[in-house]
């Protein structure tokens, strides 16, 4: 299984982002991250289907929406109609886990689910094998910036291991605190997919830490 690198705008001059979304994909990302925010489910209030629709007008790589909202059965078909790609929602956020990943599925995106750093991994026991992929949170959602919670690694073991278990193909995701420096080892962990904000773009050269994160995902094949 490959490893993929997906730069968050997030953490990106709000004011350049179309500029910082060239910038990942001319480096080599394999995807860009959009945290959307509500400002319920989280403290934070960030972007609307009208950037995703404007991206994908200067991109061509997937664009991946991670859903940080309340009732994200209201927003997947905006963001769908808007042209993204992948879609992520909280097991926090809605009853209803199974009937929202298979409507995603339908319109053709590609579905994941989210958990929160104290959220564990038994919740996704009925619909583990409906998921596209899992995103393992390594910070509290909601702003960027933060350290990788170092005990969500033992949770990225646990999940590694059952989905090879079980004969999955589950790529792991994890979005928080990733750092050239821990990226290796979170590899070993088994991890697939690294969300990277404030790592890449708080770099003065993101096109550089992109292309140093893609040299160590080529020394430090996938599990």
């Amino acid at each position: 299984m490959s490893i993929l690198i997906a730069p968050s705008l997030l953490s990106a001059d709000f004011a350049r982002l179309g500029e910082a979304a060239q910038t990942a994909a001319a480096a080599g990302a394999d995807l860009l991250h959009v945290d959307i925010m509500d400002g319920h489910f989280v403290p934070g209030l960030t972007f609307g289907p009208q950037l995703v629709a404007s991206l994908k007008k200067i991109v061509s790589l997937p664009i991946w929406v991670h859903l940080m909202v309340e009732k994200p059965e209201n927003f997947i078909p905006q963001f769908h109609q808007a042209g993204a790609d992948w879609v992520s929602i909280h097991v926090e956020a809605s009853p209803h886990l199974h009937r929202e990943i298979c409507r995603a599925k339908e319109l053709g995106l590609k579905a994941g689910l989210a958990l929160n750093p104290a959220t564990p991994i038994h919740i996704l026991t009925e619909v583990l094998k409906e998921l596209d992929f899992v995103l393992v949170m390594t910070v509290n959602p909601g702003w960027g910036g933060q350290s990788l919670i170092e005990t969500t690694r033992h949770k990225i073991r646990l999940l590694h291991n059952w989905v090879q278990g079980q004969k999955l193909n589950v790529p792991i995701a994890v979005d928080g605190g990733v750092t050239l420096e821990n990226m290796a080892g979170l590899i070993e962990d088994g991890v697939n997919i690294f969300v990277a904000g404030a790592t890449i773009f708080t770099h003065q050269n993101p096109a550089q830490v992109i292309g140093q994160m893609k040299e160590i995902a080529r020394r430090s094949p996938a599990k």
